[in-house]
């Protein structure tokens, strides 16, 4: 069996994360207090979207949710909070661009704007995913399961194993480096009482109607190198990750990537025990 160790969402594409001990299993990922994982996205005036690749400063960006707001905080600047409540009647105006899928999203204005490139040192916007648009993930990955996505990068959640960090941080020590907490990986679902990379081995996680299945490992791009707490960049572990978890069409990979295969609707809470299915 395994056990959920930790649950977050990162309500602003590639901004900090929040911890949750519960969250709604929704159709496009994890959910709390009528906000959805990467729901928002900073992107740049031609809509592209913004990232810690090439502005690591957004990992001091802290969203919150509190009384129906998203509030953002960062160092220095006053809190900017934006009403939850998505506006009635009001089609969705702006064009955005989340890798090659180009979609419409709410323009939250020209306040969260100005608040953001002040704070960036660069033209932002702050962009909304819109319900009303469909972004499906790779139905081949997913059996032809249809799993809905808002902004990541192209599945609901990721998940990964709490054995699978230690396993990397002795590899990390043996060589003279530092120890990684989990958040440089910006997981969704943290996952303990299993071994080393079993995330990779499971068919599902299934508890009641829930049914949880991995089904892609996650390519790891340069973010884990960014320190959460200060914005700034550090030695990159993926050439000890490249040592041995290089897949040769992928890239250098570390947790899964997951769609909910059932139970939507029902709640996610640290403690909560899951029988595996294993492929063997």
């Amino acid at each position: 069996m395994a056990v959920i160790a930790s649950l977050h969402i990162y309500p602003v594409k590639s901004c900090r994360g929040i911890d949750l001990d519960a969250a709604s299993l929704g159709r496009a990922g994890l959910e709390s207090q009528g906000a959805g994982d990467r729901e928002w996205m900073v992107v740049e005036g031609n809509g592209r979207f913004l990232t810690q690749r090439e502005t690591p400063r957004m990992a001091l960006i802290a969203p919150a949710l509190e009384a129906g707001a998203l509030v953002l905080r960062a160092p220095g600047m006053e809190a900017l909070h934006l009403p939850l409540e998505l506006p009635f009647g009001r089609p969705a105006s702006m064009a955005v661009l989340v890798w090659n899928h180009a979609c419409r999203a709410f323009d939250e204005g020209d306040r969260a704007a100005q608040w953001l490139s002040q704070y960036l040192g660069r033209t932002a916007r702050l962009a909304r995913f819109d319900p009303a648009h469909k972004r499906t993930s790779n139905r081949e990955r997913t059996g032809g399961t249809e799993a809905l996505n808002r902004f990541s990068d192209g599945y609901p959640m990721l998940m990964v194993s709490r054995a699978s960090l230690d396993d990397l941080n002795n590899c990390l020590q043996e060589n003279g480096r530092e120890a990684l907490p989990m958040n440089r990986f910006r997981p969704n679902i943290v996952i303990d009482d299993v071994g080393p990379f079993d995330e990779d081995r499971f068919v599902s996680l299934t508890a009641g109607e829930v049914v949880l299945k991995p089904v892609k490992p996650c390519p790891r791009c340069p973010i884990p190198s960014i320190d959460q707490d200060t914005g700034m960049r550090g030695p990159d572990p993926l050439d000890i990750l490249a040592r041995y978890r290089d897949d040769p069409a992928l890239g250098v990979i570390f947790g899964q990537n997951t769609i909910a295969a059932g139970g939507i609707g029902t709640t996610l809470r640290i403690g909560q025990r899951f029988e595996t299915e294993w492929n063997f």
